[in-house]
């Protein structure tokens, strides 16, 4: 499965063993202080692989291009899959404390997810452009839609979003196949419905409140651009990664295996005899 990448020369995050975790908005300090570079880059690789989707987009919506770039902006979106699911994986590594290279963990996941994360990026990507779509059409007036039909809007927002993350955590850690990891999302999310309601909230409140505060929100989009997907990210994945978590026993897995491997490092240490030469 490829999951498991140690970086046995870099030191551990200074935590005692037996001191105990963090939670809740220490917890996030906490991360976000260690972890600042690494969201900065994070949010840095992600914005290199959606700037032709979202150009397409805004080309499409306020440019001349119109209908043709709007459907371009979908296609374009192949890689955001991979490019989500490398992001939150190496989210997942900060929240278990586990040391790595942003980089060398970002383009291994990468490589690893791009083909099997296409299709749910590109429907993610589409959800969300509609989406915006629909939103920016009312506000700015072009679009007139009933209370039913924006309630709809809404609803269907806040699921989605509620589910979308376990797919692409599943796709990170699991070898199954979409239709299986559709199924346990939708199932999670329900399940565990009061965590990923907050999750998707609290991860969601910069761009909720960007939206709505548009134009004066346009002050801080540089701190959107450094942040804001990062960001969203770890505050989504601190609410439901102990859920998906405990159905699938994934740090548990991750302990074995690193125990394995630590286990054969010493057998060969162990093999190798002593030659009993003398320096003087």
């Amino acid at each position: 499965m490829g999951i498991l990448g140690i970086n046995y020369n870099r030191p551990g995050p200074g935590v005692s063993k037996n001191e105990p975790q963090k939670k809740g908005i220490k917890r996030f300090a906490e991360l976000f202080l260690r972890e600042f570079s690494s969201l900065i880059k994070l949010n840095l690789f992600f914005c290199l692989f959606a700037v032709p989707s979202a150009a397409l987009f805004v080309l499409g919506f306020f440019g001349t291009w119109g209908v043709p770039a709007l459907i371009l902006s979908i296609p374009a979106a192949f890689p955001l899959g991979g490019a989500v699911t490398a992001c939150m994986y190496c989210v997942t590594k900060m929240l278990r404390d586990d040391p790595g290279y942003i980089f060398y963990e970002f383009k291994r996941k990468f490589k690893e997810n791009i083909i099997q994360a296409a299709l749910p990026g590109i429907i993610y990507t589409a959800f969300t452009f509609i989406q915006l779509y629909a939103w920016i059409g009312m506000i700015l007036g072009l679009i007139k839609v009933s209370f039913g039909t924006a309630a709809i809007l809404i609803i269907s927002a806040i699921f989605f979003e509620m589910t979308i993350p376990y797919v692409f955590l599943q796709t990170a850690y699991l070898e199954l196949k979409n239709s299986s990891i559709l199924q346990n999302s939708v199932i999670l999310a329900i399940k565990n419905a009061p965590k990923s309601f907050c999750g998707m909230l609290l991860g969601h409140a910069g761009w909720i409140t960007s939206f709505l505060l548009f134009p004066l929100s346009l002050w801080w989009t540089p701190l959107l651009l450094l942040f804001g997907f990062s960001l969203s990210w770890l505050v989504n994945t601190m609410w439901i990664w102990p859920a998906i978590d405990k159905v699938f026993c994934i740090e548990e897995s991750l302990r074995a295996m690193r125990e394995q491997k630590t286990d054969g490092i010493e057998t060969i240490f162990k093999a190798v005899e002593p030659s009993g030469t003398q320096i003087v």
